[in-house]
């Protein structure tokens, strides 16, 4: 399904394939080659999605772009059923897992490699060739690598990352009642969503 959001429109090669059951919404530009699967969500809320050529997005995946981190994902990447890449670059080559999640102004550098379940946290950088295995945590540019039983560990690198600011413009510690109000008049601006019938 495409979505014109805020005046804007999906961008679809014409040798890119979205699954009918798959969702375009708003300024998502898709290059040559791209392969979108079912179930799929691809939604530039106030920013862009942007994907390269010859790139898959398999079932259930969600890509966001935001004002100010636009969702970039180069060329011949998998991004793999439920993974979430929410405001980040995605480099050439690279392979995202099922399930792994990549958080506004992150970096996944050419050719790494995001396993099952792995975290790549916010205004963090994984360079080239990098391997976070399964259910590992990267923080940090350059990341630092974390096992998920080294919380104590990770708890300081992540304070640094600044995730309130980064992901809802406020200071930590702000109450949730105040964000959810913010959340839900942003994203209420879906209510004037139009569904297209082309690309």
């Amino acid at each position: 399904m495409l979505i014109e959001h805020r005046g804007r429109r999906p961008s679809v090669h014409p040798s890119a394939y979205v699954s009918p059951a798959a969702v375009l919404c708003g300024a998502v530009t898709l290059g040559e080659g791209v392969r979108v699967l079912h179930g799929a969500v691809l939604t530039a809320e106030d920013g862009e999605v942007r994907i390269g050529t010859n790139t898959v997005v398999m079932e259930q995946a969600l890509l966001r772009g935001r004002d100010g981190h636009p969702a970039t994902v180069g060329s011949c990447v998998l991004i793999g059923p439920h993974a979430h890449v929410n405001g980040a670059t995605i480099e050439d080559e690279v392979f995202v897992a099922t399930g792994a999640s990549v958080f506004p102004g992150a970096v996944a550098g050419t050719r790494s490699e995001l396993r099952i379940n792995s975290v790549l946290h916010a205004n963090s950088t994984l360079p080239p060739d990098t391997v976070l295995p399964i259910g590992w945590i990267a923080a940090g540019t350059p990341a630092r690598l974390f096992s998920p039983d080294r919380h104590e560990a990770l708890q300081p690198a992540q304070m640094e990352l600044d995730f309130p600011r980064t992901v809802y413009g406020v200071d930590r510690g702000t109450p949730m009642h105040t964000i959810m109000a913010r959340q839900s008049e942003y994203y209420g601006a879906h209510r004037t969503d139009r569904v297209i019938d082309e690309p």
